[in-house]
């Protein structure tokens, strides 16, 4: 399992989508530091910010895709 980097653009690949679309712009804010394997993530499009979600249902956006 790979954590993506801090402040890096990620994709969600989780089963559930929701709150998540496919055409989510995230921004991957780091892992909770007492709660490891959960993170922070930043909707870009919302303006929300997501608290406690796992981190390997996210994953860095390639190049090509950013």
């Amino acid at each position: 399992m790979t954590i993506p980097r801090n402040l890096s653009l990620v994709k969600f690949e989780g089963r559930i989508l929701h709150p998540f679309t496919g055409n989510s712009r995230l921004l991957f804010m780091g892992e909770i530091p007492n709660m490891e394997e959960h993170c922070v993530i930043f909707d870009i499009d919302t303006q929300k910010t997501y608290i406690g979600y796992h981190t390997d249902n996210f994953v860095e956006l390639t190049e090509d895709e950013v």
